[in-house]
């Protein structure tokens, strides 16, 4: 009987999964993305426009925040807003905070990616050197989380991604600093994720490995190498983790190169 088929397809049809039912849309949400001008973070602010995201974009120096600026706003329909500010100085970072408020509206994604690396034995690094370091890739975190944090509270909830790095758990000479930045960072994303949960605040983690990009202080020397990561996959992982359905977290993703460089 045409009924009796009918009832039995019911029964029986395969349902797709909940996080292509519910995945999040990201159109109309506000982003804060430290460090956005070059690298991972430039290549994420264009990833979150192109998806309807209101972005506002940190960065150190004003002439990378100004070259930025057209190529993030024409990555899509997003709005784009540029802030200097040094993520070692809290003041810098709240002013950034309410002032991505004042112009969006209100804080939905928080993708902590500024960071910098000093690479020298620990002998040679001056404690000046040190600070930096830590002061950026993990206090600079501390910073940007704390100030928003009430913010996405308003929001009933948010983002917050941290940019890290294979390095946090894979050591390697003249890293000292670099390393232990990012071990803490991973640690620290790991108690703030428990600390926010019940707030509707989602926290990850991301650690890719070698990255194309003109990193540390050594120009252009780690870019070029075609096995490396490429920024923009750094940025479509950021872009999974916020579309991915509520009910679960990915709470920390590796990224690697398929085919590394052999010893």
């Amino acid at each position: 009987m045409e009924g009796g088929f009918t009832s039995l397809r019911s029964k029986n049809r395969w349902d797709p999964p909940r996080q292509e039912q519910d995945m999040e849309s990201l159109r109309g949400k506000v982003g804060l993305v430290t460090g956005g001008s070059r690298g991972i973070g430039l290549a994420i602010a264009r990833a979150l426009v192109a998806e309807g995201v209101q972005v506002a974009v940190t960065g150190r120096n004003a002439a990378h925040l100004s070259a930025a600026r057209p190529r993030i706003e024409s990555a899509g329909p997003g709005s784009v807003e540029t802030l200097q500010a040094d993520v070692r100085r809290y003041a810098e970072v709240e002013r950034a905070v309410a002032a991505t408020v004042a112009r969006f509206g209100g804080l939905d994604i928080l993708i902590n990616n500024a960071g910098i690396g000093i690479f020298a034995e620990v002998a040679e690094m001056t404690p000046e050197q040190w600070a930096e370091v830590i002061d950026t890739n993990l206090t600079g975190v501390f910073n940007a989380c704390h100030a928003a944090i009430p913010q996405l509270r308003r929001r009933d909830g948010g983002f917050i991604i941290n940019i890290s790095s294979l390095a946090g758990r894979n050591s390697f000479a003249s890293a000292a600093s670099y390393c232990a930045s990012k071990a803490g960072l991973n640690a620290f994303s790991e108690a703030l994720m428990q600390e926010v949960r019940y707030d509707g605040i989602r926290v990850s983690y991301v650690m890719p490995g070698s990255v194309a990009t003109a990193f540390g202080r050594g120009g252009d020397q780690s870019m070029g190498a075609d096995w490396k990561i490429a920024p923009e996959e750094v940025a479509e992982v950021v872009l999974n983790l916020l579309r991915h359905d509520r009910r679960s977290l990915p709470s920390r993703v590796e990224l690697r190169p398929s085919k590394p460089r052999k010893p």
